[in-house]
């Protein structure tokens, strides 16, 4: 049943993902945890971004598949910038978080 004057909108498309920065600012910290699986990234980084000035990068360097979704729901929940992700030469990837407080 369709009501008169009324009609369907179109969802709105969802924004560009950010693409990579590798000329953004060096992170202030690495956090090196290849090799370890999930949650260790997590656990290892909510530990040490207090040791980051408030703006600053701090850097995340993970071997785990799961760390791909982790991160970024990590930063959703604590209210930091997930900054960007880059694919590392020797395997894994490095994650990028701006500290926001």
């Amino acid at each position: 049943m369709r009501f008169r004057g009324r009609t369907r909108r179109e969802p709105e498309p969802a924004a560009a993902p950010v693409p990579p920065q590798p000329g953004g600012p060096p992170p202030v910290l690495v956090i090196d945890a290849l090799g370890r699986k999930c949650p260790i990234p997590i656990i290892m980084l909510a530990e040490r971004i207090r040791e980051v000035p408030v703006g600053q990068i701090v850097a995340v360097l993970a071997d785990d598949p799961a760390a791909h979704t982790d991160v970024p729901a990590w930063c959703r929940m604590k209210s930091q910038e997930f900054v960007w992700e880059e694919t590392l030469a020797r395997g894994g990837w490095g994650f990028h978080i701006r500290r926001m407080y």
